[in-house]
């Protein structure tokens, strides 16, 4: 049995050719969105048209138009332009949807003053609150917002608005699980609430749940206006699983908005790299072979005595390592000369390996640095997850392939190393260096 597709909303019909425009005009604007992507194009172009109108309306018309094209900019995420449009209309919706674009751009003080008139002029008044509990949250108040939420409780405890301010408070509070629960309910009420979705993508993507946060990611883009944090979250995460061409969209979907976001712009240029690699089994396969035998401690050989203390002195710890030493470092070190060289040659040269050999390929030298006993403090820190660098999410994905989850077994790590991991470039390895550096660290080599 064949189904019928739902008509589209005419979306021109809506904006323009009607002449009120009330809350329910932006709830159908927000069906008309989630029924595709063709209906971006029908509002961009509703959009020039009420642009076109406010130039040459007068009046009250001129304000009706300018607060429709207000809000068609801010469902399109053009919060500039939809505050200004918004400034010259009137009345409640046009005070509440002020508020809310003056919020997203963290302009507090106004967005409050816009919500207190939209309550003034009629609006909802539980409507108006959640959002200014939202805004008392970000501003550090808790407590305040808490109050506002516990006097709305019995009104609005059936919104999914509610459930998402509720659960933003006691993600703030170190409640996660509790968090997790509302937002969960949040979307229960209301399945197009995108910071309910954005909130649950986020969570499972630190959990590592890559289709789960993908699923949730890709739900927001379908009730806008579609913030820049979802685009870039999954952005990386269509990357990282290989999605090129989707990673791709979302970066140049930023752009468009804010064309100097700079973090952008260079994962654009990482994506659309990634769109002409080849890909080629074997190869992968034998480099993951090779990578394997870099791994195995030396302590894995039966060195001499002397080579053995040598090498701990100097923090050699794997085959790799020894590949990034040269002849002229290893003989530097106090007690290890000719006899212990061909020692460690002949070591390396039975799994195919040979000193210096990373070096030729990575083209940065090596500085090794003896171990010394280490203070409690010093100890303490470097026992330290690797978490509480707060890496973004790129960074982040790298420190779970290669293992390191502690800051000493970070600056174990060279920044070649790091490099070649996928996905890892220079933005992420700058940001590790800047996080170390704050603590008084180095990667290994810097």
């Amino acid at each position: 049995m064949s189904t019928v597709e739902p008509m589209l909303i005419d979306v021109r019909a809506l904006l323009v050719e009607r002449d009120e425009c009330d809350a329910g005009t932006v709830q159908k604007l927000r069906e008309a969105l989630a029924q595709g992507r063709s209906q971006y194009k029908a509002l961009r172009d509703a959009t020039e048209i009420l642009k076109n109108k406010t130039e040459t309306a007068t009046g009250a018309q001129a304000k009706r138009y300018h607060l429709k094209l207000g809000i068609a900019q801010y469902f399109q995420g053009y919060l500039g332009q939809a505050i200004e449009n918004l400034k010259q209309a009137e009345g409640a919706l046009a005070n509440y949807y002020l508020g809310r674009a003056l919020a997203e751009r963290k302009e507090f003080d106004e967005a409050l003053k816009a919500f207190e008139r939209a309550e003034k002029l009629g609006y909802t008044a539980s409507q108006v609150q959640l959002q200014q509990a939202g805004i008392y949250r970000q501003m550090g108040d808790i407590e305040r917002a808490k109050s506002i939420l516990s006097r709305f409780e019995k009104e609005a405890s059936h919104t999914a608005e509610y459930h998402f301010q509720l659960a933003s408070c006691l993600l703030e509070e170190g409640e996660r699980a509790e968090a997790i629960r509302h937002f969960e309910r949040a979307v229960e009420l209301d399945p197009g609430h995108a910071g309910a979705l954005f909130q649950l993508g986020h969570a499972n993507d630190l959990a590592g749940n890559d289709e789960e946060a993908i699923n949730y990611y890709e739900r927001c883009l379908n009730y806008p206006p579609v913030h820049m944090g979802v685009l870039m979250n999954l952005g990386i995460l269509y990357e990282d699983n290989e999605k090129y061409d989707k990673a791709v969209e979302c970066f140049r979907r930023i752009l468009a908005v804010k064309p100097v976001d700079e973090q952008a712009r260079l994962f654009l240029k990482d994506a659309e790299a990634s769109q002409t690699m080849y890909y080629n089994p074997e190869e992968e396969s034998a480099f993951n072979r090779f990578s394997q035998v870099l791994e195995i401690p030396v302590t894995d050989f039966e060195l001499s005595v002397r080579s053995r203390n040598c090498l701990k002195k100097m923090n050699i710890r794997t085959l790799g390592d020894l590949t990034r030493c040269s002849e002229q470092q290893l003989l530097a070190s106090k007690n290890f000369g000719e006899t212990s060289l061909e020692e460690i040659k002949e070591l390396l040269a039975s799994k195919g390996l040979r000193l210096g050999q990373s070096l030729e390929d990575g083209g940065n030298e090596i500085r090794f640095r003896p171990q010394q006993p280490l203070s409690p403090e010093e100890q303490a820190l470097l026992n330290k997850p690797v978490s509480d660098l707060n890496l973004s999410v790129r960074a982040r994905k790298c420190m779970n392939r290669l293992g390191i989850t502690t800051l000493g077994e970070l600056i174990q790590r060279t920044p070649d190393e790091l490099l070649e991991s996928k996905n890892f470039g220079v933005t992420s390895l700058n940001e590790v260096r800047e996080k170390l550096a704050a603590l008084g660290l180095a990667l290994r080599g810097d």
